[in-house]
């Protein structure tokens, strides 16, 4: 297997960009972009684009493919459990200059083991 993979962007070797660039004298070409493969972009989506440009050009043409190949026909849920903790500080407050009381609810997401 490979350690390279090809820019997926089907118009890549038309940006005009330094690193496209190949070929000597007059037989010049804009070359899609390689990209290494390294533990870094290891099972994410830059191991397919070469920058964001490339990733949302695709994006851009294939979306409705794509959407199309991973429809969603119902919504998902996650059972979760709710907890609402109210919690008191004191701030300070310049105009008076002096600390007061200061109330906030803190909600935290729990989900729950199936």
């Amino acid at each position: 297997m490979s350690d390279y993979n090809w820019c997926h962007n089907p118009s890549c070797h038309e940006i005009e960009t330094q690193s496209r660039i190949r070929g000597t004298g007059d037989n010049k070409v804009l070359r899609t972009i390689k990209i290494k493969e390294t533990k870094w972009n290891e099972g994410h989506i830059f191991r397919y684009f070469c920058n964001q440009r490339c990733l949302f050009e695709f994006l851009n043409k294939f979306c409705v493919e794509i959407a199309n190949t991973y429809s969603v026909k119902q919504p998902s849920e996650t059972p979760i459990k709710v907890i609402k903790e109210k919690e008191q500080f004191d701030r300070y407050n310049y105009r008076t200059e002096r600390s007061e009381p200061y109330q906030v609810t803190r909600t935290t997401i729990v989900r729950k083991n199936e």
